[in-house]
């Protein structure tokens, strides 16, 4: 069993190191809704199949690893709480605490491999796109060949803001990640 002044010490560090990924994870979720709406959630972009072959499934991890982050988010607050009571008499056992802190070490990696799948399927669909654009050719003419208009598909910045929100959700995931495997290493850091 700790000592009072460890438990407090283990207290304040699980509620700070809480309330710091919690604010960062929601301020990246913020930037990743906003995207999101922005993009329609993907139904504008991906009803062109054509041109966007992999943004309707990419947006769609994307969107899968915002609701893991919405989760890691609630399992943060969880452990918040749980640094709280970590400071009063009745108190969680290393057991409870760390497996609460294993749970939300699951949601991140979770989260962190779909918004990978993820960061694929829309860089592979970008890839497509550019290896389409005729190389060389600028203005208007960009568009027109000898032959008629030549068939390409320029990125725009809404695909681009796609990718973006992808990486925001996948660094998220990360920094939550990094917080919860130190968080775990402090409960156990004198078993």
């Amino acid at each position: 069993m700790a000592d009072p002044l460890d438990m407090q010490r283990i207290s304040a560090a699980l509620r700070n190191v809480g309330w710091v990924r919690f604010w960062i994870q929601l301020a990246l979720a913020v930037v990743v809704v906003g995207v999101l709406l922005f993009n329609s959630i993907g139904a504008r972009v991906a009803a062109n199949t054509q041109r966007a072959v992999g943004l309707g499934p990419g947006l769609s991890f994307t969107t899968l690893s915002f609701l893991l982050l919405a989760l890691s988010l609630w399992q943060c607050w969880q452990v918040i709480r749980c640094g709280r009571a970590l400071a009063s008499p009745v108190r969680p056992s290393r057991g409870e605490t760390g497996r609460l802190i294993k749970r939300s070490l699951l949601v991140d990696l979770g989260g962190l491999t779909i918004a990978a799948v993820g960061y694929q399927a829309l860089a592979g669909s970008l890839f497509l796109q550019a290896s389409m654009q005729a190389p060389g050719l600028f203005g208007p003419m960009a568009y027109q060949g000898s032959q008629g208009p030549i068939s390409t598909f320029p990125i725009t910045s809404i695909e681009m803001l796609a990718v973006l929100s992808n990486t925001q959700v996948l660094f998220a995931h990360v920094i939550g990640l990094g917080f919860t495997l130190w968080m775990l290493q402090r409960i156990y850091q004198r078993a």
